[in-house]
């Protein structure tokens, strides 16, 4: 077996992919000990705090081990893949021993360690560290290390070592072999997995297996494998009960870091929130104009896009509400430029991606940014770079039907505007009810930059604009 120690493998580590982050979710994997790789070549998807990014590798040659299966959560600067180089690269791929050991792997303690931060896939990393794997439970020698190491080997290939012809509960010492998927099912139930008895080939268990573990009662027919009996209900539980009523849903990700973003920004910010009703009408027949504008084919034209106009136009009248607190030099940074964040709803979780210096843009470039900023943020390919550095945000929550609401500020910015759904009501115009297209809006501000007077001058002129949309000339 070829070992780490062997200078012609090349350990990948995991870098880090966004400013500061450290660890990663590794999402799937292009590649299997075996396959050839070049310099440059995609070996696999992973998800950050931030995003979901995909990995290059730095140089040629052959798979030798994947450290980590899919859904991994890995530490920025372990290694997650060997690579057999030069000489090394028409060896066979076999699982690494010291990838799964519990001490550091052999070539980590020889590789010379640079000092400082060194240059990642996005800015800059964090600092050398001696950061390792957490020693795992059970491979207490090279041989048991090598089972841990097959194991994980057949997560990641669907199979693992022969096993006995008729199906077996695992002993108390083996690790029962099972793919990602089934180990989130089974965690989701409440279910050991080391209690499930296998049927899948070479002693994998399947999702058929997880659902049989939590059957009601033994004895229905069925056609799957049988499962360990589970616990009866205590006596005071009632006959319906059932295992299966609640799922928990591990905080990680994207979820994990809004949730940290919004408790810091709620008990940090000191935050006020204005409102102000106003008649879109006028904004609205604009909208359906510019979609039948030459100039304007093949671009996203809605509502939104006069809306982030009519902010840009309020906070060049108000600039200094495009701003942020430095706590540690007790100063009020005033921004010159207006990175516009979007809040979007996404499969991993609510982002705020933005459009650099959207001040500076004509608006059909403007329409241009938030369309490939909408359609990156839904494909789940928006970069941590795209989610820096914002300055002021809107939020559509009129998508969902809903009139407004009180946003929460983006950690780092002075402002969000909620925007809310907009409606035929019947509204007085020249002094008549008529049906007109009306909307609420929300304008939550940091009060320790942002007095009320200056809040209010910002949503009256961003009113002001969708009320009679020329104002975007006027006022220009």
């Amino acid at each position: 077996m070829t070992t780490m120690t062997d200078s012609s493998v090349r350990e990948f580590k995991m870098p880090d992919v966004g400013e500061g982050l450290t660890e990663a979710e590794i999402l799937k994997w292009y590649v299997e000990p075996g396959d050839t790789v070049t310099d440059g070549q995609v070996v696999c998807e992973v998800e950050t705090a931030k995003a979901a990014v995909e990995l290059p590798i730095p140089y040629d040659g052959v798979v030798r081990a994947l450290h980590f299966p899919e859904g991994s959560t890995v530490d920025v600067g372990t290694s997650i893949i060997a690579v057999g180089v030069g000489d090394g690269a028409a060896a066979a791929a076999e699982p690494v021993q010291e990838a799964v050991a519990d001490t550091p792997a052999t070539a980590e303690a020889e590789e010379p360690k640079p000092e400082g931060r060194q240059p990642v896939l996005v800015g800059y990393g964090v600092s050398t560290s001696s950061t390792r794997r957490r020693p795992r439970k059970g491979a207490k020698d090279p041989a048991a290390a090598q089972e841990v190491s097959a194991a994980i080997q057949a997560e990641m290939n669907g199979h693992g070592p022969s096993a006995p012809a008729a199906p077996a509960a695992p002993s108390a010492g083996d690790r029962p072999l099972a793919k990602p998927p089934v180990r989130k099912l089974a965690k989701d139930l409440g279910v050991d997995l080391a209690t499930v008895v296998p049927s899948g080939p070479d002693g994998v268990i399947t999702r058929e297996d997880v659902h049989a573990a939590v059957a009601p009662a033994p004895g229905e027919a069925s056609g799957a494998a049988p499962a360990a009996v589970a616990p009866a209900p205590s006596p005071a539980a009632p006959a319906s009960y059932d295992t299966a009523r609640e799922t928990r849903v591990p905080v990680k990700g994207v979820r994990r870091a809004t949730a940290a973003a919004m408790v810091g920004s709620a008990f940090t910010a000191p935050h006020v929130t204005e409102f102000v009703t106003v008649d879109v009408t006028r904004t609205m027949k604009l909208v359906e104009e510019l979609k039948q504008d030459k100039e304007y084919t093949g671009l996203r034209v809605n509502p939104l896009l006069l809306i982030s106009k009519a902010l840009l136009v309020a906070i060049r009248r108000n600039p200094e509400v495009n701003a942020s607190w430095d706590e540690a030099a007790q100063e009020i940074v005033v921004k010159h430029y207006v990175n516009l964040g979007i809040a979007a709803a996404t499969p991993r979780g609510l982002i705020v991606p933005n459009v650099k210096d959207a001040q500076a843009q004509t608006l059909p470039q403007l329409a241009g940014s938030l369309g490939e900023l909408v359609s990156t943020a839904r494909e789940g390919r928006t970069s941590p770079a795209a989610m820096q550095g914002g300055t002021v945000t809107i939020t559509n929550v009129g998508v969902f039907g809903v009139d407004t609401g009180t946003p929460i500020l983006n950690p780092g910015e002075s402002a969000i505007l909620a925007v809310g759904a907009i409606k035929l009501q019947p509204w007085v115009h020249k002094g008549k009810v008529k049906p007109r297209q009306v909307t609420t809006l929300a304008l939550s501000f940091d009060h320790r930059l942002v007095d009320g007077e200056l809040g209010s001058k910002v949503l009256a002129d961003v009113a002001a604009v969708l009320e009679q949309p020329k104002r975007l000339i006027s006022w220009a």
